[in-house]
């Protein structure tokens, strides 16, 4: 296939969309021929792939001959019997530039929706390109990847997969595709500002949100009490930026009537962070859907014994373990509670006697405990979550410990 071939395939959409508006609004027969004479597209099926001296309605009458450019190549446009009225050339050209460059427009951009839509697929799970390259490709398609931005992964799958009531807008594609656009629209509109979040459909009806994450971003559900949870980790301001994914998913629910379900990752630095808040909102979704069910914020420090068992990479639990336990950070008498009660198995006659302290004093600890990390040591899931986070804080000391020392040697 040659270069005239595919520039033709390519916009031959575009010319039949122009000859069926001319016609039908300047009641004309219009074709458009190509650079060698042969009419790619006309009012009559029949006489397209033909040569114009082969169709005598437009040899036998008169007929406008307007140049149409499209993509570089040059092809001219036919008008044949106007009728009684005259139509001046000029007019009629300047109508035709006009509507090759609306119809245009509106071919290109589903593709470009089509490139943007790749562009974030492929960006969340990981590239080897260049951070710069990634950032300058960012650019050209509209979107600014320099703010810092935490993934929100959306799963609307019943709504924007579930065509059924909707067989008026076209083939199976086209109404997939505008179910995600009314659910980006939904987003968009929810956080205001489309240059706060970056939206794309990824395929199995799952929206991306690249959610602008700095606390200026998330001022709106930030509470007073929170500016001491803010810390410079993959954490912070996790508590305000589930509070907008609560709302955003009530907000869904209503739009769609349908079940929707989100999972929140956390903020990592960097373009490659972006890959890493994904996998966080990922593992938070399926994980959550799978246990907890639909229509529900997952995030990683609500999954429970789940985050530990279900979550494969070894850092991620880690770092879960330490932000549980992260409450605890300054609190020696705490921390030695928990590891007495657990050693006693739970039992609060023994663990009082073991730390020769009152039951009372006991219960006390176990209710700061409790307020502070919001799990209760008293209750199995929680003890069972707590128990393990201390194991991987543990184990995790202990091995930095003895890469220090390495290290240490090796110097």
């Amino acid at each position: 296939m040659g270069k005239t071939e595919d520039m033709t395939g390519s916009f031959q959409p575009i010319v039949e969309s122009v000859v069926e508006h001319l016609s039908h609004l300047l009641d004309a027969p219009v074709s458009v021929l190509n650079h060698r004479g042969t009419i790619i597209a006309s009012h009559h099926p029949g006489f397209q792939g033909t040569g114009m001296e082969d169709i005598g309605i437009l040899t036998q009458s008169p007929c406008l001959r307007i140049p149409m450019q499209l993509q570089g190549e040059l092809n001219e446009l036919l008008v044949a019997e106007l009728g009684h009225e005259s139509i001046p050339l000029k007019l009629v050209q300047a109508f035709v530039e006009l509507l090759v460059h609306q119809v245009t427009v509106r071919y290109q951009l589903p593709h470009q929706y089509e490139l943007k839509n790749k562009f974030i697929h492929d960006l969340l799970r990981g590239s080897n390109v260049q951070e710069q390259d990634i950032l300058q490709d960012a650019q050209i398609l509209g979107m600014d990847l320099s703010r810092p931005r935490t993934v929100i992964l959306i799963d609307a799958s019943d709504y924007i997969l579930d065509c059924s009531h909707s067989t008026h807008l076209g083939s199976s594609n086209t109404r997939i595709w505008r179910r995600a656009e009314l659910i980006i629209s939904g987003i968009v509109n929810f956080f205001h500002l489309p240059s706060d979040t970056i939206c794309a459909y990824i395929g199995n009806g799952e929206v991306a949100v690249l959610k602008a994450s700095s606390s200026q971003d998330l001022a709106a559900w930030t509470h007073e009490k929170d500016s001491l949870a803010l810390l410079s980790t993959s954490w912070a301001n996790l508590t305000a930026l589930k509070r907008a994914g609560a709302a955003l998913l009530t907000r869904l629910r209503c739009d769609t009537q349908t079940d929707i379900s989100i999972g929140i990752g956390r903020y990592h630095p960097g373009i490659p962070g972006l890959a890493r808040s994904y996998q966080d909102a990922r593992a938070a979704l399926s994980l959550g859907k799978h246990f907890y069910g639909p229509n529900q914020l997952h995030c990683l420090d609500r999954l429970g014994i789940a985050a530990f068992i279900g979550v494969s990479d070894e850092e991620t639990k880690v770092d879960l373990a330490r932000h549980l336990l992260s409450p605890l950070d300054q609190e020696g008498d705490l921390l030695e509670t928990l590891k007495v009660f657990f050693q006693e198995n739970c039992c609060p006659s023994t663990t009082a006697k073991q730390l020769s302290i009152h039951r009372n004093t006991l219960t006390y600890r176990l209710e700061k405990i409790t307020l502070l990390t919001g799990l209760d040591p008293r209750r199995f899931d929680d003890a069972v979550q707590i128990r393990l986070a201390l194991l991987l804080r543990s184990l995790q000391e202990a091995s930095e410990k003895t890469e220090f020392f390495v290290q240490m040697g090796d110097g």
